[in-house]
């Protein structure tokens, strides 16, 4: 089964990109991550009727319909969504890709909060989509900073990295169970 993970931090070494790499980790199976960061703003008059997406776009995609199941992994900005993830988000409203994909919505925060708000927004936008959000696999994650070793840039904190597997075995689940109509 294939994976593809949408990261919403586009930082080098930022802490969700630590969580991001251990989930991936955990995945039995191919996985690959969406380069989000080279989409252009969403304008729909871009992928009208009449117009093919920009390559990106199209490749961005191409990349979520080829996967089984889909990862976002996020900090929160301002109690919200960073904006480069809502707009690659924005580009597959109308495509279809994310109907009925299996996803599950990881978001890591330095506060005790773990990125709450924007866990919530994630998903509800997903469901909107017709996502599959596969509740069981969601997390958030508090206090992110010491559980992430600098060196491998991954996480080190032992529960931190058992929950993470028990999120990545919901979301394989939900990618091998067929959805009933």
């Amino acid at each position: 089964m294939r994976l593809l993970a949408l990261s919403g931090s586009l930082r080098a070494r930022s802490s969700n990109g630590a969580v991001l790499r251990s989930a991936l980790a955990l995945w039995e199976g191919p996985t690959d991550l969406a380069d989000i960061g080279a989409l252009p703003h969403f304008n729909p008059d871009l992928d009208g009727e009449d117009a093919a997406p920009p390559a990106s776009v199209a490749a961005l995609r191409t990349a979520v319909a080829a996967a089984d199941a889909l990862l976002l992994v996020s900090p929160e900005y301002a109690h919200g969504v960073p904006g480069v993830l809502k707009n690659a988000l924005d580009w597959l409203v109308s495509s279809g890709e994310c109907v009925n994909k299996p996803v599950a919505v990881v978001t890591a925060s330095p506060f005790p909060t773990g990125g709450n708000h924007a866990n919530a927004q994630l998903r509800e936008t997903l469901r909107m989509m017709t996502g599959e959000v596969v509740t069981a696999a969601c997390r958030e994650i508090p206090a992110i900073g010491p559980k992430i070793d600098p060196a491998t840039e991954r996480v080190a904190d032992e529960e931190t990295l058992a929950d993470l597997g028990v999120a990545m075995t919901h979301l394989a689940t939900a990618a091998a169970t067929p959805l009933t109509p």
